[in-house]
């Protein structure tokens, strides 16, 4: 089988929980070779659920429900709203809190009222995001909305990435323009490396990617590194947005 074709499932879920499939269309949890994708994704809802404490809060296209679960450590309430079935049944088995649920619907179909919405890593996922942004708006006061930057996730000069399930990327002007019409204010934060992640970048610029093959030592190395990837090895700060790896988005009504 080639690495392609090879199938990656969540390992050591808790019993009567059933593992998902790594399809590319969201990031799991307990998928060793994913880790970096999934840390990335921590980092930033680690980041919004230390402004969410007391809060009521929707997590639009929750997923697997990991981050639906970290909010709930500190908001009043947290309510998770994924459409696909496997997921959703997959979330309500594993995360369980008395202030944390999870709802089978489409993102578009949510009406309650709260204070937060949080929508990471799916605006690009979207066919009318406009329509979208209006009901985010008349949910709650804020709303943190991420999506990955097309600079740094496409190749040069490409219209988007080869990732099927996004129908359209965003460098930060043109997602500052999808916004803006929609609230009162758009303030936007980077993701970053830090740490490990950072070393990491500069010895590829030293010429790494050239050593490690003619060393033949690539897939032990990797299958060491990508699993030992942490949140603290990302970090969200302003400036040079043009080099971010997503854009988080800090929407007020």
């Amino acid at each position: 089988m080639s690495e392609a074709d090879r199938t990656y499932l969540q390992e050591n879920q808790p019993e009567g929980v059933p593992p998902l499939e790594l399809t590319g269309e969201r990031t799991l949890p307990d998928v060793p070779e994913e880790n970096y994708w999934y840390r990335r994704h921590v980092a930033v809802y680690e980041w919004i659920a230390e402004r969410c404490t007391g809060l009521r809060v929707v997590d639009l296209a929750c997923g697997e429900g990991y981050g639906s679960h970290l909010l709930a450590q500190r908001a009043a309430e947290v309510i998770g709203v994924d459409a696909n079935p496997e997921a959703y049944e997959h979330a309500r088995a594993r995360y369980r809190r008395s202030n944390l649920s999870f709802r089978r619907e489409l993102v578009e179909q949510f009406d309650q009222q709260v204070d937060v919405v949080v929508f990471l890593q799916t605006i690009e996922h979207i066919a009318e995001p406009g329509r979208l942004l209006d009901r985010i708006a008349e949910t709650a006061g804020i709303a943190y909305i991420s999506t990955p930057n097309r600079l740094t996730l496409a190749p040069p000069g490409a219209e988007k990435s080869d990732n099927p399930w996004h129908l359209r990327e965003y460098d930060q002007g043109e997602y500052r323009e999808l916004l803006a019409p929609h609230f009162q204010r758009v303030d936007l934060l980077g993701v970053f490396h830090a740490r490990k992640l950072r070393a990491h970048e500069l010895a590829i610029r030293l010429g790494w990617d050239r050593i490690h093959p003619a060393l033949r030592i690539t897939k032990p190395f990797y299958e060491r590194f990508i699993p030992a990837i942490r949140t603290s090895d990302f970090r969200l700060r302003a400036g040079d947005l043009d080099r971010a790896l997503d854009f988080l988005a800090i929407c007020r009504v």
